[in-house]
């Protein structure tokens, strides 16, 4: 028998490194073709908010007269505020001024950048805060219930998580505020600001951030111990276990790794609610971000700054979102 025949088909030279460009090609390719997807929903839901604005009773014109305004004041603030064109019209001009950074004018005269320039960060502060407490915790909760699988511990995480993120954020803040301020007088119950706009102490973070944690953490124990589960049966998993490797080195070296897909996707997409969330315990608790400041752009019938703070939170978002397909095409380009 031939030496071939012996061997099998040689792989011609090169072969290997020429793979890698295509493959890295191909990556670039999804991750281009993702973000264009990500931008255009972006797109459509810029263009649904403004349609969402305009089929309210009132409109801006309305909602900032004062008493007393002929139909003529009126017409002419309609017209200063540009209502009297199409609304296509109107979406088209929003768009254009957006990639030079101008969100238009709110009803009131003022930029709307230079109305999101102090609560915004307040609610980035907010929002990543509990997003790094929520990654944290629940990658250690997923894991230590992992790494018992079936036992007491495995079902008392997987019900709590369960039953938190079963319990909305406005109900998590209506028990933080009874027990942390009203019964014990641990926290104070709304948040005062400094003269910078900021909250005055840093205590005053801890209810809204927990209010934020508590559902998503539960969410995303759920999570990564279904995705850990998943890896407990692959092939090299087994093969770890019948090596007789440690449980945790099992679980850290071997499962984990490949769950990291699933888990960045989960805790990508809870960036999403946190800012949905951010709206209701921001309200509840007197904090000074954007979530003040969308409810009143939509009693005010304010659809450039409404739009203004949905451009800036989808853009969060999108890159959160952004990331974490990074994360699942490099660790699958790595398997490949």
């Amino acid at each position: 028998m031939s030496q071939t025949a012996k061997t099998g088909p040689v792989a011609a030279p090169g072969t290997g490194a020429a793979t890698a460009p295509r493959r890295a090609a191909h990556i670039a390719v999804r991750i281009a073709g993702t973000a264009g997807r990500r931008i255009l929903m972006l797109i459509v839901l810029l263009a649904m908010v403004f349609a969402a604005v305009e089929i309210l009773p009132g409109d801006a014109a309305g909602a900032s007269a004062e008493r007393g305004e002929s139909a003529a004041d009126l017409a002419a603030r309609r017209h200063l505020l540009g209502l009297d064109r199409p609304l296509w019209a109107r979406f088209a001009h929003w768009m254009t001024a957006l990639p030079t950074g101008d969100l238009g004018t709110s009803a009131r005269g003022q930029k709307v950048t230079e109305l999101l320039a102090d609560p915004l960060p307040n609610t980035l502060v907010l929002a990543m805060t509990a997003f790094a407490i929520t990654v944290v915790l629940s990658l250690l909760l997923g894991c230590w219930a992992a790494a018992r699988p079936g036992r007491p511990t495995d079902r008392i995480i997987s019900h709590t998580s369960t039953a938190a993120f079963a319990v909305p954020e406005f109900v998590v803040s209506a028990a933080l505020l009874l027990v942390l301020s009203l019964w014990t007088g641990w926290l104070p119950a709304v948040t005062v600001t400094g003269g910078d706009g900021k909250p005055a102490s840093w205590t005053m973070l801890i209810m809204p951030v927990l209010a934020l944690v508590i559902p998503q953490a539960g969410w995303n124990t759920r999570v990564v111990r279904g995705a850990l589960a998943d890896q407990a049966s692959t092939p090299h998993v087994e093969a770890a276990h019948l090596d007789g490797l440690p449980l945790h080195h099992v679980l850290l070296r071997h499962q984990l790794p490949g769950a990291v897909p699933a888990i960045a996707t989960g805790m990508a997409t809870s960036t999403g609610l946190l800012f949905g969330g951010a709206v209701v315990v921001e309200t509840l608790f007197n904090y000074p971000g954007i979530g003040s400041v969308l409810a009143g752009a939509v009693a005010a019938r304010d659809t450039p700054l409404i739009a203004g703070v949905v451009i800036c939170a989808g853009a969060v978002v999108s890159l959160v979102l952004l990331a974490a397909d990074l994360i699942r095409y490099a660790v699958l380009g790595a398997r490949a």
